[in-house]
């Protein structure tokens, strides 16, 4: 992985690729079901081809000018789903930690896990918090994997700890603002998304990074997770490099014929 410019000054990528800062992909990892049963395989399987999707992905990510990426794992939801599945569905979290840790630290790979450690079992916990600790100094690129997580269920978990704040008599009401709010969410250590990429053409943002999803540009592609990989990320770049990006504004032609 080609080294990218450090996550000391993350929080000021806020521009495009146009002016040479590495961006902020978030990716809605979908389709590894279907990819299974077009295959006549267990879905099971389906989940393991997208780990090492996963891993292509990462690999690539940085030479198409990504430094921060944060993949759609395990939702709050997926709890409803068989408890095979979702015992499966754990083991490879754990899988692509241990089997991938060495080199990601290698690289200077800076791995964060957000979501809810809540009902995670303690040998996936144990997983994670070691992957944490072996890159916690690391800063060519950040890797989020969102597990156990929901949008909403960030946005609760961030007003309940200002109120508990509140309630110790360390802040007052009057204090919050959406900078002192982001900074309690658990995406708090990385900017804004630039882009969000769902595979598989379902066209839905599924309770994935909302408040941090404000003026991010959407892409959906119609191809399943298992089959992705750096070329497709790529198409997705090209994509939003092609889109102009206001913020709420207008373009600066729009302001001369309005003049």
């Amino acid at each position: 992985m080609a080294p990218t410019t450090g996550l000391q000054d993350v929080s000021t990528r806020a521009g495009s690729a146009k002016s040479g800062r590495s961006l902020h992909v978030a990716i809605i990892m979908d389709g590894n079901g279907r990819w299974a049963k077009r295959r006549n395989l267990p879905r099971v399987l389906g989940h393991r081809a997208g780990v090492n999707a996963l891993k292509r992905t990462v690999e690539g990510a940085a030479a198409l000018g990504v430094g921060v990426m944060t993949v759609f794992g395990f939702s709050t939801e997926n709890w409803s789903r068989p408890p095979q599945e979702v015992s499966e569905l754990m083991g490879l979290l754990k899988a692509y930690l241990e089997s991938d840790l060495e080199r990601l630290a290698r690289e200077g790979v800076k791995v964060r896990i957000i979501g809810r450690r809540t009902g995670l079992a303690p040998d996936v916990l144990d997983v994670i918090e070691r992957a944490e600790r072996r890159t916690s100094h690391n800063d060519n690129f950040l890797l989020q994997v969102a597990f156990n997580y929901g949008g909403r269920a960030d946005i609760v978990d961030a007003a309940r700890a200002f109120a508990e704040a509140v309630e110790r008599g360390e802040a007052r009401a009057a204090d919050l603002d959406e900078a002192m709010f982001e900074g309690r969410l658990s995406t708090a250590e990385a900017p804004a998304p630039d882009l969000i990429v769902r595979t598989s053409g379902e066209q839905r943002i599924s309770n994935f990074l909302l408040w941090e999803c404000a003026y991010a540009e959407l892409v959906y592609q119609d191809v399943l997770w298992p089959d992705y990989g750096p070329e497709h990320l790529a198409a997705a770049l090209t994509e939003y490099r092609s889109r102009d990006r206001r913020y709420g504004g207008i373009a600066v032609d729009d302001v001369a014929v309005a003049g």
